[in-house]
């Protein structure tokens, strides 16, 4: 456990050593924040209307009407800044060289992979750490349910948490930055869009693709509800990447 923490931090400290941290972090507030102020906007006007009677909703709630459309949308922000946290995971030591130093260190390759996981997982939840401000505001002048909050944002940690591995594992099959966080941009395009194919499809595929939809999976959890089905989604896919990634790795000792 030692070592996988001692790599987790490591990338941690990588992260913050460069620009990537804080373009990431900073690149997600600001997205996350545009959301919010739209959203708000919109609650606020539909609260005008139900209150007024000018043809509004006759209640309105703040967690499905704000806090679960905004879970939702941060699918889009995860799309554009987690390539960049994964891509040079393997491809930056391959390149420096570094990468034979860290497979000739007495550390089994499942350690090296999930020290890199977690040092990524923990700056994902930084990011996500910012937009609890937000959140805050809405506790501080409003009376949300918390049970959604800590349900949306556990679906959200798992989603990432799916996400980075997949990107881990592209990152340990090329040398390119570029190259793995195009392709990670690309995989990760696909499962995010893949449900919107499912509806030209017959009732078979149509409910294969749709669970296979990563962002599928988390509507439930905006809604604050916890559904089996979902958990195991998630997790799978996370060991399945890390094993493949694990894989990858592992043929890499072999070729040196």
């Amino acid at each position: 456990m030692s070592n996988i923490l001692a790599i987790a931090h490591k990338e941690l400290k990588s992260y913050f050593a460069s620009p990537i941290a804080y373009v990431v972090i900073g690149f997600a507030a600001i997205l996350f924040g545009w959301f919010f102020i739209n959203l708000l906007y919109y609650f606020d006007r539909m609260s005008l209307q139900a209150g007024g009677g000018f043809g509004g909703p006759e209640t309105v709630n703040v967690n499905e009407m704000l806090i679960s459309p905004l879970f939702l949308n941060v699918s889009v922000i995860l799309l554009f800044t987690l390539p960049l946290v994964t891509m040079r995971t393997y491809s930056e030591e391959k390149r420096s060289g570094t990468i034979e130093l860290l497979l000739t260190a007495p550390l089994t390759d499942v350690q090296i992979v999930v020290g890199k996981f977690l040092g990524a997982l923990v700056l994902y939840a930084a990011m996500m750490g910012v937009t609890v401000v937000h959140i805050g505001f809405l506790f501080a002048f409003g009376n949300p349910e918390w049970q959604p909050v800590l349900t949306g944002y556990l679906g959200l940690l798992l989603m990432g948490g799916c996400f980075l591995s997949l990107g881990l594992f592209v990152s340990s099959l090329t040398r390119n930055q570029i190259i793995a966080g195009m392709i990670t941009f690309a995989v990760f395009l696909m499962f995010w869009v893949i449900n919107w194919i499912a509806t030209f499809t017959g009732p078979t595929t149509q409910a294969v693709l749709n669970y296979l939809s990563i962002t599928e999976h988390l509507n439930d959890f905006a809604r604050g509800v916890i559904d089996t089905k979902h958990l195991v989604y998630y997790v799978s896919f996370i060991a399945f990447s890390l094993f493949l990634t694990v894989r990858a790795v592992d043929s890499e000792r072999w070729r040196g």
